[in-house]
């Protein structure tokens, strides 16, 4: 981080959220990263802790309830960017709301009938194994996960290739892609 980005974190300093630099700056600009869902983990581990050591509320134990709150303000603001951009999905779905693209998977339930069909084998194998015996058991639910693993890495190949296009219609491919991909890994957790 540069100089300049260190200043611009400072709770010392009183700048306000709407100003440059402020709290409301994005998720990318707070850790002085760049706007890319491919991160280096490395790097986002070294911007959090860089910039941690400067505005943790601890540094100004012993300043005034002002400077003490802002600090623990801008704690706060970069551990949520931090936990945001650490997960590719989420990562996603803010690249896309950055990008005027809300996932919404509330709204958006339609999912392509080959997409169904394949949660719906799953979801049959699963019943299945969970009907067998060890070891028949444990090495179904292996298969299942090795299937799932493969379809979400693959599924985030794709969605990196649509958000670096960011043309409308890929955002929107992307958007679906994200939606799909929370499917997976919701199945997924559920094979623990």
């Amino acid at each position: 981080m540069s100089r300049a980005s260190a200043v611009a974190v400072n709770p010392s300093r009183s700048e306000s959220a709407g100003q440059s630099g402020g709290l409301d700056q994005n998720h990318f600009l707070l850790l002085g990263l760049p706007v890319s869902f491919e991160l280096d983990h490395q790097q986002l581990d070294q911007a959090r802790e860089r910039i941690q050591a400067v505005v943790h509320p601890d540094r100004f134990a012993a300043a005034g309830a002002a400077q003490k709150r802002l600090a623990l303000q801008w704690s706060t603001r970069i551990h949520e960017a931090y936990e945001t951009l650490r997960e590719p999905l989420k990562r996603a779905a803010y690249l896309l709301a950055l990008r005027g693209h809300a996932v919404d998977v509330e709204t958006h339930t339609r999912m392509p009938s080959a997409f169904l069909e394949q949660q719906m084998v799953w979801r049959e194998a699963l019943e299945e194994a969970r009907g067998l015996a060890d070891p028949a058991r444990a090495r179904a639910i292996a298969q299942l996960k090795a299937q799932c693993e493969s379809a979400y890495a693959s599924g985030l190949s794709d969605l990196s290739e649509l958000l670096s296009r960011g043309n409308e219609q890929d955002l929107a491919a992307a958007a679906a892609q994200v939606r799909a991909l929370m499917f997976v890994a919701k199945f997924s957790e559920e094979l623990r």
